[in-house]
């Protein structure tokens, strides 16, 4: 008397049919929108980077990630770099923690 009756619903295709793509749908969506606004320049922008780390020379005046600004005096190592940032003090920088290359020096052929 007070229970209502249960009606079963329409049958409807295997896998769901075009609900599923329509449910679907705004995840994709989203998903090709955030690989074009974030995730293509990112690796652009990485690539980038990786060759301007990997063309640093002695003699180029960079900017380390910590905002040390000095010259390259030694980059014929494979990871690192040796930057003199004052007269007479040389530190060793990782070749991943250049920030950015300001001028660029001589090639590292030329030592005389």
């Amino acid at each position: 008397m007070f229970v209502s009756p249960a009606f079963a619903q329409g049958a409807g295709g295997a896998a769901g049919g075009p609900e599923f793509l329509i449910s679907v749908l705004p995840f994709i969506l989203i998903f090709v929108i955030m690989y074009f606004l974030i995730i293509r320049p990112q690796r652009n922008q990485v690539k980038k980077h990786a060759e301007l780390v990997s063309n640093v020379r002695r003699g180029d005046t960079i900017v380390s990630n910590g905002g040390i600004v000095g010259k390259v005096t030694n980059a014929t190592e494979e990871n690192e770099v040796t930057v003199e940032i004052s007269e007479g003090v040389k530190i060793k920088l990782m070749r991943k923690a250049i920030a950015e290359v300001r001028s660029k020096g001589e090639p590292a052929g030329d030592a005389k």
